[in-house]
């Protein structure tokens, strides 16, 4: 059951990045700028963000066939429709339609995994959602990329929207939301102060709060690199060639799948390494993106591969917030935290694709003036993950004493 969720997550990942290896293709299709070209992945973004509480409810609500279901029907349009899109008002709002079937995904395999496999194996079991879809990226750059360059843009972008309805016929037949006799507390799901009742509960656990900051600083690094600015930055001032540019962004998707299984494993074996691995990551992050854009003129290839490899583990950690928030809500309320957490990084990425893109446009091509505007925003998550570790902390402890003597008073 995860592994048929896993896979629809996988097609949403390879469409959602699929414009990463064709921006140059798509600024000529539509004559647009840096800023017009950025505002399609801001837009997907934006889409992708504001729906991701909405989707955490409809998830807890609806459960997950329902809400994957209605996922691939939007994804796979939008897909299509940008395939045959001439115009660029009609290539936005199809990229639209793609981020909100994409908003749908994610947290339903989390709710999967949640559902299927037991509680300690949540870390690991995420970090595999995360490592499949990465896979999913993998396609983008090794594949698409080539039979862009072969076919064009109408044939590839329409061939691919083909395994969008794979995937559906696939969950309409077999997936189940959870496995026979299993059991969650007691929840309304009806009535106006459902939805109000769900997000104050979850938005209280400092957990939650704690989760989508960690998911805010770590992610968007990554994704911005991946998703539309890592292609231009490396051609345009890097002089790579776009077959060059195109290995450094699979070094990105290969270490992000490395490192995604040692994390999943460390941390479901050692609790208390959360925290350490997501700081150490915005720091080294922090680090090799500096140094590559003080470098006096092209950085060095050694350089370049290392930046890709410290990239790879900004999706593995951005992954760590849900691991607190995880712990810090109920089962029922699973689906609406999640989209707490996961509304951290795809804020924090649309902001700094906007932000490039505009810096980009009044610089003249300044990438390392306009790159910087990472900095100002991992600085604002690293103080949010600062201020709230110690409140997250010590509410877990409570709530595992709790459950102990609720244990230890439970007749036998």
């Amino acid at each position: 059951m995860w592994g048929l969720g896993v896979t629809v997550y996988f097609v949403a990942v390879t469409y959602r990045t699929s414009l990463g290896v064709a921006g140059i293709e798509a600024a000529d299709r539509f004559a647009v700028n840096a800023s017009a070209l950025s505002t399609f992945s801001l837009l997907q973004l934006l889409v992708y963000a504001s729906l991701q509480i909405p989707v955490g409810l409809l998830v807890d609500r609806w459960g997950t066939r329902k809400v994957l279901s209605l996922g691939i029907v939007l994804f796979t349009c939008g897909q299509f429709g940008f395939a045959l899109a001439e115009s660029y008002p009609v290539a936005l709002l199809c990229r639209a339609l793609l981020g909100c079937g994409d908003a749908m995904t994610f947290i339903s395999v989390l709710r999967l995994g949640g559902r299927w496999f037991p509680g300690r194996r949540g870390p690991l079991v995420a970090q595999l959602a995360g490592l499949i879809g990465m896979a999913g990226n993998l396609v983008t750059t090794l594949v698409l990329a080539r039979v862009l360059a072969a076919f064009g843009w109408t044939p590839t972008f329409a061939g691919s929207a083909v395994g969008g309805v794979l995937v559906l016929v696939l969950v309409l037949l077999f997936l189940k939301d959870q496995p026979p006799g299993y059991e969650t507390g007691p929840v309304r799901h009806t009535g106006p102060g459902y939805v109000r009742r769900q997000i104050v509960a979850a938005w209280r656990e400092p957990g939650t709060r704690l989760g989508m900051w960690v998911h805010f600083t770590t992610q968007f690094p990554a994704m911005v690199f991946l998703l539309l600015w890592g292609l231009p930055f490396l051609v345009e001032a890097q002089g790579m060639s776009i077959a060059g540019a195109g290995g450094l962004l699979t070094v990105v998707v290969l270490s992000n799948m490395v490192i995604g299984l040692v994390y999943g494993q460390t941390i479901a074996r050692h609790h208390g390494a959360r925290a350490p691995l997501a700081l150490g990551t915005v720091g080294a992050t922090a680090l090799l993106w500096g140094t590559v854009l003080a470098w006096p003129g092209q950085a060095p290839l050694a350089l370049l591969v290392a930046l890709c490899v410290v990239l790879g583990a900004c999706g593995p950690a951005s992954m760590i917030g849900f691991d607190f928030a995880r712990p810090a809500n109920p089962p029922e309320r699973q689906g609406t935290a999640s989209g707490i957490v996961n509304m951290g990084g795809f804020t924090a990425s649309m902001t700094t694709l906007l932000a490039i893109g505009v810096l980009l446009d009044v610089t003249g091509d300044a990438f390392r003036v306009a790159f910087s505007a990472v900095f100002v925003l991992q600085a604002l998550g690293l103080s949010q993950i600062l201020r709230l570790r110690r409140r997250a902390d010590r509410r877990e402890r409570e709530r595992v004493v709790a459950s102990r003597v609720e244990a230890v008073h439970v007749p036998v």
